[in-house]
């Protein structure tokens, strides 16, 4: 009863709830600049972000190597990690949105596992997009990832007409195992150190990266949530069902088509600059939905703010669990999802024989 309350209660003042997000996200921000092997008062991450932003500095004694390591490491993993977690999560948010159903997200449905096969592609064959030079990896993973979606999309029209869940999990993992073979030729194929690269990368990292990958997943991300916000009315009308959605005048097949483009967007972006990254895009939208209730309106910003905490908190951890060796920040959240979406499937499953 005292839960119920609670959602009760936050669910009327919404405002809280982004005031509760920003403040998530300001928190682990600073935890993930403050927090390392080299320590740097909070008043000198402040005034060197400040410094180089704005030119407001006031401290002249920072030394350079604290400058180096705020700067040029530590706020462009924060910023990546981020933005890679927003990406993810507003992602899902739209497919659970879409589908109909909270077990929905990129990992799940073979998207996240179309733009690895695209990144690694281009990586290993050191693809060259005329014209597009360091934007070649982000838009071959972005349209790999489409591709992937469209073809389990297919699988489930030829098997059924419903696009029931189980059926679109059950051909996400088909088309997933079939990429994950090719994948693994790939690596098979490289010599020693693409392949060691390969592998880290396909765990998930946002470490090292730097602020050429900071650049590189922005613009994406921005007209990813441009679309998928700006779409917002037609995914609560999809709620209703499809049917529904046309008889209070939503164009179904286009709203169906912006979503998914934006989706991809950013699910292509995340995956080219950090590598696969699951369960970020299934736990995080499900979370912010028992909270908010189902109005995207709320549920996609929301969700943005909550998954690029969650994936910053998700790297200080990775990188200090095991302190002065790093874990892939892919395994970190694995190990946090795959519980909840067992857990997730064992309450739809309970709840449909109810």
């Amino acid at each position: 009863m005292r839960s119920l309350s609670i959602q009760k209660f936050l669910t009327s003042n919404i405002a809280l709830l982004y005031i509760l997000s920003g403040g998530f996200v300001l928190t682990t921000a600073l935890l993930g600049l403050f927090v390392s092997s080299v320590q740097v008062p909070v008043s000198a991450i402040l005034h060197i972000i400040l410094d180089n932003t704005f030119g407001w500095g006031w401290d002249t004694q920072i030394a350079k190597n604290q400058e180096m390591i705020i700067w040029n490491i530590r706020l462009p993993r924060v910023l990546l990690a981020f933005f890679v977690g927003a990406s993810l999560a507003l992602a899902g948010a739209a497919f659970q949105g879409l589908l109909r159903n909270p077990l929905a997200d990129p990992y799940t449905i073979g998207v996240s596992s179309g733009a690895s096969l695209g990144a690694v592609f281009a990586l290993f064959f050191q693809v060259a997009i005329f014209g597009l030079g360091s934007f070649t990896l982000p838009v071959v993973a972005i349209l790999s990832g489409f591709v992937s979606l469209l073809v389990v999309f297919g699988l489930v029209r030829l098997s059924s007409r419903s696009l029931a869940i189980e059926t679109i999990i059950l051909a996400g993992i088909i088309v997933s195992a079939f990429i994950g073979a090719i994948v693994s030729l790939i690596i098979s194929l490289s010599d020693r150190d693409s392949m060691t690269q390969i592998i880290y990368w396909l765990y998930g990292s946002v470490g090292m990266r730097g602020w050429s990958h900071v650049q590189l997943i922005i613009p994406f991300m921005l007209l990813g949530t441009f679309i998928l916000l700006y779409h917002s009315r037609e995914l609560n009308a999809l709620a209703l069902g499809e049917d529904a959605a046309d008889h209070i005048g939503v164009h179904v097949k286009k709203g169906k088509t912006y979503i998914l483009i934006g989706a991809s967007l950013l699910t292509g972006a995340a995956v080219a600059v950090s590598g696969s990254i699951g369960f970020v895009g299934l736990v995080i939208p499900h979370l912010v939905r028992l909270v908010t209730g189902p109005n995207h309106r709320h549920v996609l910003p929301l969700s943005l703010l909550v998954g690029g905490a969650f994936l910053i908190l998700a790297d200080l951890v990775s990188r200090t669990i095991i302190a002065p060796e790093e874990l892939p920040i892919g395994v970190v959240t694995a190990l946090i999802g795959a519980p909840v979406f067992a857990l997730l499937l064992i309450r739809e499953r309970n709840e449909r024989r109810g």
